[in-house]
C-alpha cells in the first residue's frame, strides 16, 4: 500500500511555539527581519504545511523503494523525488534563509527552521537535496569577494547542489586524522588528492552543479583538525555567467546501500583520480575546521529537527489509528466476555505510550524552536555574544537527546499499531528505518556528550550553563500561573539540583584525572547520561513555560490544544524528571570497573 499522504503537520503547535511562546511577532517586520512581518510568516507556514504534505511527500515512499544506480559516475533521481524538489524550487523555497543581499528573503532563523520541520519531516531523503544551499550561505559568509562572485551567486541562481566532505574510509568520525591532500597550483587554487566516504548528496543529476565544500590538508601542513584547510570543489568548473563548464575531477565512485534514507545518496568522492580535482582554498585562508564548523552547526540542529519532525508524525499517526482501531473490552470489564470492544486509545497501556510520545514530541519542538528564537536574538544584538554561547550549549542536546529519544519513541509509536506497525502498510516502519542513523552522523551520541562536558561546559568554566539555570531556578521559585504548577516546579527545582550534583561529580573526576589520568573514566562513563539529564532538564522547563502560556490563554474557557500543553508539561515533569535523581547516584558510586576489565571478559 502506498502512503503518500503519510505525513501528519502539527501547525498549531508551531505557531503556537512561535507566536505564543517565544512571541516572534514582537520583533518581525523589524531590522534584521524588515521583510518579514506577522503576517508573511504565517502566510509561509501555511503554504510549506501545503507543499510537504502534498507535493514533498509524495515521493516519501518511491524514495525508499527505488533503488539509486550509479552509471559511469553519475545518479539519476527517481521521477518523483525531482517533481518534490520541483515544488520546492519553483516556489524559491529553497532561498528563503538567505540574506537578502544574495538574494534571499532574509527569514529570520526561527522561521527557517519551522520551514525545514515541515520539509524534513515530510520526506528526508529528498530534503537533504535541497538543504545544500547552507553551503552556499556558509561560503557567502567566509569566502572572498571573488568566490562569492564565481560560486555563490550562481549557486543561489542557478539552484545547485552542495555537500560538506569531511569523512574519510580509515578516519570516520577522527576527522583529523584525514589524508585527503591539497597541492597548491598558484594562489588560492589547489589541486586535492583523496578518497571521501558518506557524502550525502555528493552526486545527482537533478542539479545542473554540486558545490563541494572540501576539507583537505596542504602539503607541509600539521597534523590533527588544526591542519585541515577548506577547498570549494564544483563538479563542474563555472563559466563566466555561472553555467557549467569543463567536468572537473571529483567523482562518485561508489554509493552505499543503507537500512534508511535510501533516496539519498550517500556516496564515495574520489578527487584527481584521472583528471586533477581543482578546489579554491576558501577565503583566501587555512581555517579549515572553523569554516567547516558553520556548515557542521547547522547540520546537527537539522539532524535534531528531522528526529523531532519523524517523531511527530510518528505519534500523530500512532494516534489516529488508536482513535478507530477497536480491540478487547475495556480493562475495567474485561472480565465480562460480551462486554463492547472499545478504541484501543481506552487501554491504559497504549495511553501511557502515546503519552510519552506526544510530551517528548513536544518537549523536542519546544528545545529546537527556542534555540531558533536564540539565533533570531544573535542576529538582533550581533554585539552580544550570550546569545550564540547559549545556543551552542544547546546544539548537543538537540542533535543528541532529539535523534536517541526520537528512535526509542518511534518504536513504541509502531508498538500501537501492533502485527500491522511491522508492515509496509503503515508509514512508521520507514520512519524507524530513516531515524536510526540520527543518533550517527553529524557526530555520534557520544560525540555530542564530550562535546556537551568538555567544549560547551567545562571549557566555558561553566558561566553559560549557570545563566540558564539561574533562569531555570525563576520559573522554579514561581510563575505567571500562581500555584497552578506547584508540584511541577518544585519536580523541576529537585531535577535541576539532581543534574548540578551529576556535573559536580564529573568536574571533580575531570580535575582528579590531573594527577592520576585513569580518573577521567568515571565522568566520560557518564556523559551520555548527562547529555539526557540535561536535555531533560531544560525540556521540562520549557515545557512548563508553554503550559502557563496555555493556562492564562485558557481564561476559564475550554480549549482542548492548551490543555493538551498543559497534560503534556505535568506529564513529563512526573515521569520523566524523577529519573534525574538515578542517574546522579549511579555517577556518584561509579568504579570504572568496566574499564578495569579484561577484553577476554567481554
Amino acid at each position: 500500500m502506498d502512503h503518500p499522504h503519510h505525513y501528519r503537520t502539527n501547525l498549531r503547535d508551531i505557531e503556537f511555539n512561535l507566536f505564543e511562546a517565544y512571541r516572534t511577532q514582537e520583533y518581525l517586520g523589524e531590522a534584521p527581519f524588515d521583510q518579514m512581518d506577522e503576517e508573511t510568516v504565517r502566510d509561509v507556514l501555511r503554504e510549506m504545511d501545503r507543499l510537504a504534505r502534498e507535493d514533498f511527500a509524495a515521493s516519501f515512499v518511491e524514495s525508499d523503494r527505488t533503488p539509486l544506480e550509479l552509471n559511469h559516475g553519475e545518479i539519476e533521481l527517481p521521477y518523483g523525488v525531482q517533481k518534490s524538489l520541483d515544488a520546492v524550487y519553483e516556489g524559491g523555497w529553497d532561498r528563503l534563509g538567505y540574506a537578502e543581499e544574495i538574494g534571499g528573503f532574509g527569514a529570520p532563523p526561527s522561521l527557517s527552521w519551522a520551514v525545514e520541520e515541515l520539509l524534513v519531516g515530510a520526506n528526508p531523503a529528498a530534503y537533504f537535496y535541497v538543504s545544500g544551499s547552507m553551503m552556499a550561505s556558509v561560503l557567502a559568509e567566509v569566502g572572498t569577494p571573488e568566490q562569492i562572485e564565481r560560486f555563490v551567486k550562481p549557486a543561489i541562481e542557478r539552484r545547485w547542489g552542495g555537500t560538506m566532505v569531511l569523512t574519510e574510509p580509515d578516519a570516520g568520525s577522527d576527522v583529523g586524522a584525514g589524508v585527503t591532500k591539497a597541492i597548491q597550483v598558484e594562489g588560492d587554487m589547489y589541486h586535492l588528492e583523496g578518497v571521501k566516504r558518506f557524502i550525502t548528496s555528493g552526486e545527482s543529476t537533478y542539479h545542473e552543479n554540486i558545490m563541494h565544500l572540501v576539507l583537505a590538508r596542504p602539503e607541509g601542513a600539521g597534523p590533527g583538525t588544526k591542519g585541515l584547510s577548506m577547498f570549494v570543489v564544483p563538479k563542474f568548473i563555472p563559466n563566466e555567467d555561472g553555467s557549467p563548464g569543463e567536468r572537473n575531477g571529483v567523482v562518485c565512485t561508489g554509493i552505499e546501500k543503507k537500512m534508511g534514507i535510501k533516496g539519498s545518496a550517500t556516496c564515495e568522492l574520489t578527487f584527481g583520480m584521472t583528471t586533477p580535482a581543482v578546489g579554491w582554498l576558501v577565503g583566501g585562508v587555512h581555517d579549515g575546521i572553523r569554516q567547516m564548523f558553520r556548515v557542521i552547526e547547522h547540520a546537527r540542529m537539522l539532524i535534531g529537527l528531522k528526529s523531532a519532525a519523524t517523531l511527530s508524525t510518528g505519534y500523530l499517526n500512532a494516534l489516529e489509528y488508536a482513535k478507530v482501531r477497536k480491540q478487547g473490552a475495556h480493562i475495567t470489564q474485561a472480565s465480562d466476555k460480551t462486554a463492547p470492544r472499545v478504541e484501543i486509545i481506552q487501554h491504559p497501556n497504549v495511553r501511557r505510550m502515546l503519552m510519552e510520545q506526544k510530551a517528548h514530541a513536544e518537549g523536542m519542538r519546544a528545545l529546537v524552536y527556542y534555540a531558533g528564537w536564540l539565533q533570531d536574538q544573535e542576529r538582533r544584538f550581533p554585539d552580544d555574544d550570550s546569545w550564540a554561547r547559549r545556543n551552542d550549549l544547546l546544539l548537543p542536546l538537540i542533535k543528541g537527546y532529539s535523534s536517541e529519544k526520537s528512535y526509542y519513541l518511534l518504536s513504541q509509536a509502531l508498538q500501537v499499531f501492533g502485527g500491522s506497525g511491522f508492515t509496509m502498510d503503515y508509514p512508521l516502519e520507514q520512519y524507524i528505518r530513516d531515524a536510526k542513523i540520527d543518533t550517527l552522523y553529524e557526530g555520534t551520541t557520544g560525540i555530542q556528550a564530550l562535546d556537551l562536558l568538555f567544549r560547551k561546559i567545562v571549557r566555558d568554566q561553566g558561566e553559560t550553563l549557570s545563566s540558564l539555570a539561574a533562569e531555570i531556578m525563576e520559573i522554579v521559585k514561581g510563575g505567571a500561573a500562581g500555584d497552578v504548577f506547584e508540584v511541577e516546579r518544585e519536580l523541576l527545582g529537585t531535577a535541576l539540583e539532581d543534574v548540578q550534583g551529576q556535573i559536580n561529580v564529573m568536574i571533580s573526576g575531570l580535575m582528579a584525572s590531573q594527577a592520576s589520568p585513569e580518573e577521567i573514566y568515571k565522568p566520560t562513563l557518564h556523559a551520555n547520561a548527562l547529555l539526557e539529564s540535561l536535555a531533560e532538564v531544560v525540556i521540562g522547563w520549557l515545557l512548563l513555560r508553554h503550559a502557563e502560556v496555555a493556562h492564562l490563554s485558557l481564561e476559564g474557557g475550554e480549549d482542548a490544544f492548551y490543555e493538551g500543553k498543559i497534560a503534556s508539561a505535568r506529564y513529563f515533569a512526573r515521569t520523566v524528571l524523577p529519573k534525574l535523581k538515578l542517574r546522579r547516584e549511579l555517577a556518584e558510586i561509579e568504579d570504572a570497573s568496566v574499564m578495569a576489565m579484561p577484553v577476554e571478559q567481554f
